[in-house]
């Protein structure tokens, strides 16, 4: 993960350096020094490439002064950033709110299961919590992300994986795995009591 960071850090700061001046390429003079390891892997996944001796030539031409070193994005190093920057601008499905909710994203599959849950509320003896038909007649769809947002309270949270629970025993348990994983509540049984409970994993 730590090299993860690193090398996510490295490209950020080796496009946001691009010197249209010097063909895309940056000066390692130009780039702080923690960054020139992590661009060694960023090279060997192809995400960025350096400066042959050729190359350095030319740049030290066109700057002025010598470029002993130089780096610069792939096409595909290109499109790595423009997603990370992307990515970076949607919520984490851990951040709360200030009101102390909880943020939860929801495929368009998934929704409709708890749209389906909440619709037969009458007919169940675990009903939904109190105010999430409404959080989800109110939330928001992210179209960039194709998600619905809902900020939720820790009992709400706790119908959504019901819901899951309901739909995992007659259609499909992908969508209560996946709710799991994210957020880590499961519905499982107790066994001490022998009933269904919402589990944190």
């Amino acid at each position: 993960m730590k090299d993860r960071k690193a090398q996510v850090a490295a490209l950020l700061a080796l496009g946001a350096r691009t010197q249209p001046a010097l063909r895309g390429w940056v000066p390692f003079g130009d780039l702080p020094s923690e960054y020139h390891q992590a661009l060694g892997a960023a090279v060997d996944k192809r995400l960025a490439e350096f400066a042959d001796r050729d190359t350095r030539a030319e740049l030290s031409a066109l700057a002025g002064h010598p470029v002993p070193e130089a780096a610069r994005l792939t096409t595909q190093g290109h499109d790595a950033v423009a997603y990370i920057k992307a990515s970076s601008a949607l919520p984490s499905p851990e951040e709360p709110s200030d009101e102390g909710l909880r943020l939860i994203q929801l495929r368009p599959s998934e929704m409709d299961v708890v749209r389906v849950y909440v619709s037969i509320a009458p007919q169940l003896h675990v009903p939904p919590a109190d105010g999430l038909a409404e959080k989800v007649r109110t939330a928001a769809f992210d179209k960039t992300a194709n998600r619905w947002t809902l900020r939720l309270t820790s009992e709400q949270v706790e119908s959504v994986a019901y819901a899951f629970y309901l739909h995992a025993c007659s259609v499909s348990v992908g969508e209560a795995n996946r709710f799991a994983r994210t957020y880590n509540i499961s519905m499982r049984v107790d066994s001490t009591t022998g009933e269904i409970r919402p589990t944190p994993l």
